[in-house]
């Protein structure tokens, strides 16, 4: 295949401007996200999208996990672009949205993700920084709730499994 497309770990193509429900497969979101480091790999440790995905839909309220899990999941498909770039690649936004609106028709979702998500993600974030990242700084996340506990990132394989199963768990499949 040529032009938008990917071929992705389970052996589909995914067209990245021209994306439909079918294209959407769960195991290459657990798979690609799991692949991916947040914050441009800049951690002390690796530490996947996935197990990110998977922290954020257990701090909304249920009815919002299924969308937590799958909040950054066009990211299987395009990369984890850092939030400073993004607001230069205006097109990039809107390529992401698009898979993000049939990722969440895929699974019955609404489009944008619940607030509750944002705010989830952000409390992810202040706590992800907090155990991974160099301590410089002020990145102004104290307004946000802290996340108790510890954070042990995952192995790429070992977080594909987590977010399969989160995703299995909210599917009602265990």
């Amino acid at each position: 295949m040529k032009g938008s497309t990917i071929l992705t770990s389970s052996g589909r193509y995914f067209d990245i401007m021209r994306p439909t429900v079918d294209m959407v497969v769960e195991i290459d979101i657990a798979r690609g996200l799991a692949n991916t480091c947040r914050f441009a790999g800049h951690t002390r440790e690796f530490y996947s999208v996935a197990q990110h995905c998977v922290l954020v839909s257990k701090l909304v309220p249920r009815e919002f996990a299924l969308a937590g899990l799958l909040h950054d999941a066009a990211e299987a498909y395009v990369g984890d672009v850092v939030s400073p770039l993004k607001q230069y690649l205006p097109n990039f936004k809107t390529i992401e949205q698009r898979i993000e609106r049939v990722i969440a028709r895929k699974f019955g979702l609404s489009f944008p993700w619940p607030k509750d998500v944002k705010y989830a993600d952000v409390r992810a974030l202040r706590f992800e920084r907090q155990h991974l990242m160099h301590p410089c700084g002020d990145w102004n996340l104290e307004r946000y709730e802290a996340v108790e506990g510890e954070l042990v990132p995952l192995l790429p394989n070992d977080a594909a499994q987590a977010w399969s199963y989160r995703f299995m768990e909210l599917r009602g499949a265990r």
